[in-house]
């Protein structure tokens, strides 16, 4: 897997993990909560729903969030030609810190932890970008 493309593919299918996970999880709450999905115009529509469905709703969302800066440097990396095998090694563990950062959340949320694995993949792409940016210094 010597392609920092397979990271992102690895990523799109956590992110339709997630969305499964959010379904299995939300439609059966709605029903318990009486919510009919015709009348829900707004988030607080859903208010009702318990804050372990919510999680993992919210979850799905970040994954739509700073996912898109990954996937922005890894196409950058791989047209530029500087996928090499220490951006493909930080792409794959960007893609495990979102991972680890979805578990805390959908499971315990312990803010702190959470924060944590957020904070370290986020320096992974700051390390990516500085290194396709030195890659431009001649």
């Amino acid at each position: 897997m010597n392609n920092i493309l397979v990271p992102v593919l690895a990523l799109v299918v956590w992110t339709f993990v997630l969305w499964f996970w959010m379904y299995i999880t939300r439609l059966p709450a709605m029903r318990k909560a009486r919510i009919d999905a015709r009348r829900i115009k707004r988030k607080d529509d859903l208010d009702a729903l318990p804050v372990s469905v919510k999680q993992v709703a919210d979850n799905y969302n970040h994954l739509h969030e700073q996912p898109t800066v990954f996937f922005a440097l890894a196409f950058y990396s791989h047209l530029a030609g500087v996928a090499d095998a220490l951006n493909i090694q930080l792409a794959w563990a960007y893609v495990l810190m979102r991972v680890i950062h979805s578990l805390i959340q959908c499971t315990i949320n312990f803010v702190p932890l959470r924060f944590l694995a957020f904070t370290l993949s986020s320096f992974v792409l700051m390390v990516i970008a500085a290194r396709n940016v030195l890659a431009l210094i001649p």
